[in-house]
């Protein structure tokens, strides 16, 4: 399975909620030009997950119309629950998308790739992509690092 850690672009700093934060013009920018590094590389079949938050529903926007809103990956989400909303290590599908929010995206990094052993968050910038995947080594599953961009990267 290949798991891509997608945080929001840059959103307004209020709104009337934090749900309803939008994104400001330089992160449309930033999630546009993101996403268009990730069409080039994601396959037809990627699944896209977006939380219920404005501001990472206008990022997924910038890659596809075909998204899912899921509950579980709100701001307050936990590692455990973005990883049982996305199946993982077995999946959904081959590849899913969560554009979704720090720390817990960090978080989920920090975890995967520390074998469970590292609670600590990694940070993540905004528009930034941390993709991952998973295999099984001597019995162990175990996750891999492929890349790690941020938007001054694309």
């Amino acid at each position: 399975m290949h798991l891509i850690l997608w945080r929001h672009a840059e959103a307004e700093d209020t709104a009337a909620t934090d749900l309803s934060r939008q994104l400001t013009t330089h992160g449309r920018k930033q999630a546009q030009n993101v996403a268009r590094w990730l069409r080039t590389r994601l396959p037809d079949d990627a699944l896209i997950l977006a939380s219920p938050a404005t501001r990472t529903i206008q990022t997924a926007e910038a890659l596809t119309d075909q998204y899912r809103v899921v509950r579980e990956l709100a701001p307050d989400a936990s590692v455990e629950q973005v990883l049982s909303a996305v199946g993982w290590p077995g999946g959904l599908t081959s590849t899913v998308v969560v554009v979704g929010h720090q720390p817990t995206l960090g978080e989920i990094a920090a975890y995967l790739l520390s074998g469970g052993a590292d609670s600590r968050s990694w940070a993540v910038k905004k528009a930034g992509v941390l993709w991952l995947s998973s295999r099984e080594r001597n019995g162990n599953d175990q996750a891999v690092l492929h890349a790690a961009i941020t938007p001054e990267l694309v």
